[in-house]
């Protein structure tokens, strides 16, 4: 049976799939666990009876290719030959260490002090005991670093320059052990995403206006003549064109094997997504709902998120996952999950247009560079009418970059996605009352606004809101600490940060349901204005 299975698979190239019924495991799930402790004693000695390396050894004895000395004697010097191998291994990653800690040894050696006030030379006992250490690893060496500088005796004569060398110290193996523990988590060559240079889109001066389904669907049109190792797959891609026509006539056009139909299974169709991008493919996969991404998140999480970063650089595969979510009625096609994906797939990036223009965009960027990425698409957005680009499949937006959609003052209003048409909506209305607000798109959220955009504009207005429709707590939270915390906006503001967000359920069917469910311009008017009325009620007197 396994000849003739061996056979078809390479003769036919058909897969085989060979159930052994009977197989030992050594060792058990892991090396620091112990597979004595749940198997029995009977199937122990099964095991050790039918171990094939013995078995191995058996089989060249009986059919006489070398005597049981011979393999003895081999077995002694495989064995001598991996304990020396073992040895140097040890000794590549130990040293290098060693150096590190006797770097800073030297550093504490140049003081000749001790605290005035404790009497006792607190440093130099956390030295001593980081000299004792046989093997230090580097743990051992940052920790006692970081207790010596806080050690530091304010009487010593030499603090400034101790102070002074252990913070270069730091500095130095910091950078070091970025490179070696934080590195590659996305492209960092020439064919990073970030170094793509960017082209906005050309509109003639007689504007034409289709629907946002026909960007999409030309734009794909452009890149799958340009790059003929582009492939595009997903449930309903192929022969429908996709369910909202964003594929329309591609199979048609470039055939089956380029733009095809799947299964519904979305974790094996990002599966065969990386496959492909590991083998110079490049593939666009489509999980037909953003809530159905929920399928696939552990091979996006586990495997694709994490393949250029645990191969330090050494493999990647820019698979473009475009998907369509956001503000359709009902609970299933309707979920909003970014605070849940976003904090699953560092690694991967996320843009969220607020139209299919920017969309497209996305898409051009993405096929110019290495790193993968997720794409939203608005889904309420296909059949809204857009002015069609004059550079489709040529233009190129940046990810990381927010928009500001309009200038204002008073307040600094932050949302993406299909919120944007609902906060625009929302800004006309606060305008009537007085307040000046100023609208800006993210666009994406992973990289989220690299040149601090939001921050030169809560310098100017103090005031800061962030709004979407993941549930409280979620991608708002996320957004908050990007502005407040990593750029420092807190500083800046003059009242309290205040999220707008959905409810913690799905959105309630129908028209109603999902006005009660979701943020709308309503919500973001009363949030905003209650907001200026804490902060200055003379000027914005209570009208709730």
């Amino acid at each position: 049976i396994v000849k003739e299975g061996i056979s078809l698979c390479r003769e036919k190239h058909k897969p085989v799939v060979f159930h052994i019924e009977e197989i030992t495991q050594p060792l058990g799930h892991s090396t620091s666990g112990s597979h004595e402790r749940y198997k029995s004693p009977e199937r122990l000695q099964w095991e050790q009876d039918f171990d094939p390396i013995k078995k191995f050894k058996t089989w060249i004895d009986e059919n006489r290719i070398a005597s049981l000395s011979e393999l003895e004697e081999v077995e002694k010097r495989a064995d001598n030959d991996a304990m020396k191998a073992k040895q140097r291994a040890w000794e590549n990653f130990t040293e290098p260490i060693k150096k590190e800690r006797d770097a800073l040894i030297k550093i504490i050696e140049t003081r000749s002090c001790k605290c005035k006030r404790e009497h006792i030379d607190k440093v130099g006992l956390i030295a001593n005991d980081l000299k004792q250490i046989l093997n230090p690893i580097r743990k051992d060496i940052f920790s006692a670093s970081k207790k010596i500088l806080r050690h530091v005796c304010m009487d010593c004569t030499i603090r400034k320059q101790l102070q002074n060398d252990l913070h270069q110290w730091l500095e130095r193996n910091y950078a070091d052990a970025h490179l070696r523990y934080s590195s590659n988590l996305y492209i960092e060559t020439s064919k990073s995403l970030l170094k793509v240079k960017p082209e906005p889109p050309i509109f003639k001066n007689e504007v034409i206006q289709v629907p946002g389904r026909e960007i999409i669907r030309d734009n794909w049109d452009v890149q799958l003549q340009k790059h003929k190792n582009l492939v595009i797959f997903g449930e309903d891609v192929g022969f429908i064109g996709g369910v909202n026509q964003t594929y329309e006539g591609l199979q048609k056009k470039y055939g089956e094997l380029r733009v095809s139909d799947t299964g519904i299974r979305e974790a094996t169709i990002l599966g065969q997504g990386i496959g492909l991008a590991l083998r110079g493919i490049r593939p666009v996969v489509e999980i037909q709902y953003f809530d159905y991404l929920l399928y696939a998140l552990q091979t996006l999480s586990d495997d694709l998120a994490t393949l250029l970063y645990r191969t330090n650089g050494q493999q990647k595969a820019p698979v473009i996952i475009t998907t369509r979510g956001h503000r359709l009625e009902g609970i299933w096609h309707s979920g909003s999950p970014l605070s849940m994906v976003i904090n699953s797939i560092r690694g991967v990036y996320v843009a969220v247009p607020r139209n299919m223009t920017q969309a497209a965009g996305f898409y051009n960027t993405l096929l110019e560079s290495d790193d993968s990425a997720l794409v939203i698409e608005p889904l309420n957005g296909y059949r809204l009418k857009e002015n069609k680009p004059e550079n489709i499949g040529e233009y190129k937006i940046p990810f990381g970059v927010p928009e500001i959609m309009k200038p204002g003052n008073d307040i600094t209003l932050i949302t993406y996605g299909s919120n944007v048409r609902i906060a625009q909506e929302a800004v006309e209305q606060l305008q009537e009352f007085g307040v000046s607000v100023e609208l800006i798109d993210v666009q994406t959220l992973l990289p989220f606004d690299i040149h601090k955009i939001i921050l030169e504009s809560i310098k100017k207005t103090n005031k800061i809101a962030f709004f979407d429709e993941d549930v409280p707590g979620g991608a708002t939270s996320y957004m908050m600490q990007k502005v407040l915390e990593e750029q420092g906006a807190f500083a800046y503001l003059d009242a309290e940060p205040i999220t707008i967000t959905a409810k913690e359920h799905r959105p309630a069917y129908s028209t109603d349901g999902d006005y009660f469910s979701n943020p709308n311009a309503e919500d973001v008017f009363e949030n905003i204005y209650s907001l200026m009325h804490r902060y200055n009620p003379s000027k914005f007197p209570q009208i709730f």
